[in-house]
């Protein structure tokens, strides 16, 4: 049998395998799998080379199924591989089963979840971007869908693939007419993909993407380019199945038991092939071997210094302890100070200029080859890269996020400049860390923890130099805070972060001369928040809590102090609750209710 009529047969397995298992499911995507079948068997049976013992061996080639809905078909492909059990493919969608309805990690063998369209390119290259640092010679591929090409993120992605060269990246665009609720922008008009790609920098190579032969060409062709490579391949919505095939209406239908009869006998029998004899197995390549240490020397301050400032001088310390860490910008590094990791580590370094989603894309992609990825930009952009934050959690991504110029105190700028939601984006993400330190030693010290901590960590900066309260052995642990002020006379706890824990000192030195006691914690990390010490220190100050932050009311600082305390407990909330505007900084937290004085009123109303 020659290798295309195997694999023909094989993506008959594939279309089989796929119609079965969401008739059986009752749900799922059955006629995008069936569109891409070709592709797929080419991919997995012939041009990628991959360990089925092992989905993390730097000698696999990666992939990306960046149209999530087709995971049936993907599922299909591993155990055509070998790697899972074929009875388990009917167990697709159930709560016990790992094989979900759009891929997530709980299955091994995918690195990322995707389903949110418009996400796996900037994750290809993110990995691409990581096996070129590492100086190893292995391909990545992504199988688009024609639908997600109207997404922008994708186009920032191509922009970035072809900015830094990755040859060693090729997208396979299933381009099949058909979307959820009708055609896409393009249709079968494959000349128009190819011009937007090739505008981008790409190389591009058109076929059809049912013809074996052509799919093999064209993956052969590619690896002799010195770009990125766009595969468009025209396909039919449907494949094999004439009532299915190329007809709008059926995006996310499974077959009822009639209809899977009458298309299993157009297709034919289950081909007798044993697939797993042409999956290619890598050839051996040097992995990389980091020292992956956190532990370094805080910096000594002086003077006033802004966190951000302290953000940078930790990144940069950090790399130097950490072969593993590499920085991504989105084109603030001389305001996060980034610039100095830059400097320091050029080869560890990737401008991602002002394309945040494709940031936050390829820092999860870095992420999966085992690089920890730090990516700052400010705080109010990062609002932009919202859905690319959340996939990431699903993705379980040791991801590491700094927002800086946050809240009113950044002044004259303006509204469009100040990060006044993001604790309330980070906040309900699952399993993220949210930090939120008030100088610069404490920001250093949480960047520390942020490099140590396996997950998902946002890090919140200021940007006015604020005075240094903490020394360099202080520790800043995942879910601990910062009493700062107490006695036992304590009328009131002031809970603050940021910024406004020096207006909270401000306030007590002012009530302290009028005979008035007040407790002062800095709650640095909002999530988790520090429960057990925010209940005992709320009780000894007589259940009388006020918090300030530089944030909206919804969704920050507030809201998780609120959640924590009794029901019973007295709280006062102080927030920037209207729209603010330019000013100086002290003018707009005076304005806006989080200054000192409004601590010091809400002390005396808590009473």
């Amino acid at each position: 049998m020659d290798k295309n009529q195997a694999l023909n047969l094989i993506a008959k397995r594939l279309r089989i395998h796929s119609l079965k298992m969401t008739t059986e499911a009752g749900s799922g995507h059955p006629t995008t799998c069936l569109s891409m079948a070709e592709i797929a068997s080419c991919l997995f049976f012939d041009e990628m080379r991959y360990n089925i013992q092992d989905p993390f061996d730097w000698n696999n080639d990666e992939f990306v199924l960046s149209k999530g809905h087709a995971a049936p078909l993907l599922w299909a492909c591993y155990a055509e591989a070998g790697i899972v059990p074929f009875e388990n493919l009917m167990n697709l969608r159930k709560i016990s089963s790992p094989l979900e309805g759009h891929p997530t990690p709980r299955m091994e063998w995918v690195k990322s979840a995707t389903g949110s369209l418009g996400q796996g390119l900037s994750i290809g290259v993110g990995i691409a971007a990581a096996i070129q640092m590492a100086a190893i010679d292995r391909r990545v591929y992504v199988v688009m869908g024609d639908g997600e090409c109207a997404e922008g993120s994708t186009w920032e992605a191509a922009n970035s693939a072809a900015d830094l060269g990755l040859a060693n990246l090729c997208t396979v665009v299933d381009i099949n007419r058909l979307s959820q609720s009708g055609p896409t922008m393009h249709g079968h008009d494959i000349r128009a993909y190819s011009v937007k790609f090739r505008a981008f920098g790409w190389e591009t190579i058109e076929i059809d993407g049912h013809d074996v032969s052509q799919i093999l060409g064209a993956f052969k062709k590619a690896k002799s380019s010195e770009k990125p490579v766009a595969i468009l391949a025209r396909t039919l919505k449907g494949k094999g199945v004439s009532f299915l095939e190329d007809k709008n209406g059926w995006h996310g239908k499974p077959l009822k038991d009639d209809d899977l009869k009458k298309a299993l006998e157009e297709i034919g029998p289950m081909p007798d092939i044993q697939s797993k004899q042409y999956v290619n197995k890598p050839d051996k390549v040097t992995a990389p071997e980091w020292r992956k240490e956190f532990d370094f020397e805080i910096t000594e301050y002086q003077k006033n210094t802004a966190s951000r400032r302290g953000y940078g001088n930790a990144l940069k310390s950090l790399g130097k302890v950490n072969e593993a860490v590499v920085c991504i910008d989105g084109d603030v590094k001389n305001s996060t100070y980034a610039e100095d990791f830059f400097e320091a580590f050029p080869e560890r370094s990737i401008q991602s200029y002002i394309a945040e989603q494709n940031m936050i894309g390829m820092g999860i992609g870095m992420a999966i080859k085992g690089y920890i990825p730090f990516m700052a930009t400010f705080s109010a952009f990062l609002g932009r890269a919202h859905d690319q934050i959340r996939m990431a959690a699903y993705s379980m991504s040791n991801i590491k996020l700094a927002g800086s110029h946050a809240g009113i105190s950044i002044g004259a700028d303006g509204p469009s400049q100040m990060g006044l939601e993001d604790l309330a984006i980070f906040s309900p993400i699952p399993g993220c860390v949210v930090f939120y330190p008030c100088d610069a030693p404490s920001a250093e010290a949480c960047v520390k923890t942020m490099a140590e901590h396996q997950g998902m960590v946002y890090i919140r900066t200021t940007r006015p130099a604020t005075p240094v309260i903490y020394k360099e052995d202080d520790s800043f642990p995942v879910g601990g805070s910062k009493v700062i002020k107490q006695s036992s006379q304590d009328k009131a706890l002031v809970v603050a972060a940021g910024i406004t824990v020096f207006e909270a000192l401000k306030a007590y030195q002012e009530l302290k001369q009028n005979g008035i006691e007040i407790r002062i914690m800095d709650a640095y990390c909002v999530k988790p928040i520090d429960r057990v010490d925010l209940i005992k220190h709320a009780e000894q100050a007589g259940r009388k809590v006020v918090v300030v932050e530089d944030h909206y009311p919804s969704g920050g600082l507030g809201c998780a102090v609120i959640q924590a305390l009794p029901v019973k407990t007295k709280i006062i909330h102080l927030a920037v609750k209207s729209l603010p505007r330019s000013g100086k900084p002290e003018e707009l937290l005076d304005k806006y209710g989080i200054s000192a004085q409004h601590i010091i009123k809400a002390v005396e109303q808590v009473q």
